[in-house]
């Protein structure tokens, strides 16, 4: 929960950012950027009390491999997602996007390593519905919907490689330190995004950190608040408690980030998004009723609700 608060802050803080010079690519560069110095920083402190370091190519061949499929899974989710709000509305993507939760479940149950009851059942049903009256709630009824193909697409594709991440990071590389390795996925993120950002004609973009000291707060807030400290958290979570039940709970970011918006950004909050927050909040407390082990997750870096929503609200 505290993890989908951290990412939940990247909505307003976006926004604030792309109004100081920043561009979507340069943003997340420098968040992971700012994430991956903080999550140094972490390990450096763990390795002075005692905690070996642990290098990928270290790692028994197997997990060497899981974790590269985790850290491009990330950066495909990333990817796919900044493409599929260009082409298609934003809401959609988010719908589409958002069958993950549901996605890790099946995939967890099939594999045999969690089991679904019904009270776990109940709450993934609770959790998605409250979602898509968090997103849909914020769409504008006088706007123009797009649907794109490719872009619908994309957002799947995007929902597909966020399964991928949380089902291989439950134990696909567990002799490598959670905090350790989101260092190694947050750096990947930083050095591809800062690639694709120059590629892409964002130089300029890129550089308003070094122009500007608000550009660089709000990219050093995001790096630090909703990058590197929830990251760990995410990744620990999904360690601890399961895929299917940390990817419930991670349902909470929309909510957090449309509160703030609505707050920071005096953007309006419509009943019904209140309602979706209900629900969502009302599947975290049924969770804790479920006995047994473990019963869904974004990876450091991917674009939030909360970001793309503002974005669509202008």
């Amino acid at each position: 929960m505290a993890a989908a608060a951290g990412f939940g802050l990247l909505g307003p803080v976006a926004r604030f950012a792309y109004e100081a010079g920043l561009q979507p690519l340069s943003f997340v560069a420098w968040r992971g950027l700012f994430g991956t110095l903080v999550v140094a920083s972490f390990v450096g402190w763990r390795i002075r009390r005692g905690r070996p370091i642990v290098v990928p190519w270290g790692l028994p061949t197997g997990q060497a491999r899981a974790l590269l499929t985790a850290t491009i899974t990330g950066l495909l989710l990333n990817v796919a997602m900044f493409i599929a709000f260009e082409r298609t509305t934003v809401a959609l993507v988010l719908l589409g996007f958002y069958t993950y939760p549901a996605l890790v479940a099946v995939v967890a149950v099939w594999r045999g390593v969690e089991r679904l009851d019904g009270i776990r059942a109940a709450s993934l049903v609770l959790a998605l519905g409250g979602m898509v009256l968090v997103v849909a709630g914020g769409l504008d009824p006088a706007g123009e919907l797009r649907v794109d193909a490719l872009g619908i697409g994309l957002a799947l594709g995007a929902a597909v490689s966020q399964t991928v991440f949380v089902t291989i990071s439950r134990s696909g590389y567990s002799a490598m330190p959670t905090d350790q390795a989101m260092g190694w996925i947050l750096a990947a993120t930083t050095a591809v995004c800062t690639t694709l950002a120059i590629v892409t004609g964002g130089g300029d973009s890129l550089a308003a950190p070094l122009r500007s000291g608000d550009a660089l707060g709000l990219a050093a807030v995001a790096g630090i608040a909703a990058a590197g400290i929830p990251s760990i958290l995410f990744l620990r979570g999904i360690r601890t408690i399961g895929g299917t039940r940390t990817g419930i709970l991670m349902l909470f970011e929309p909510v957090v980030g449309v509160g703030l918006a609505a707050v920071l950004l005096h953007e309006g909050l419509a009943p019904i998004q209140v309602a979706g927050g209900g629900c969502i909040l009302a599947a975290a407390v049924l969770l804790q009723r479920s006995a047994g082990g473990p019963v869904v997750a974004a990876p450091a870096g991917a674009p939030t609700a909360a970001v793309v929503l503002d974005a669509e609200r202008g």
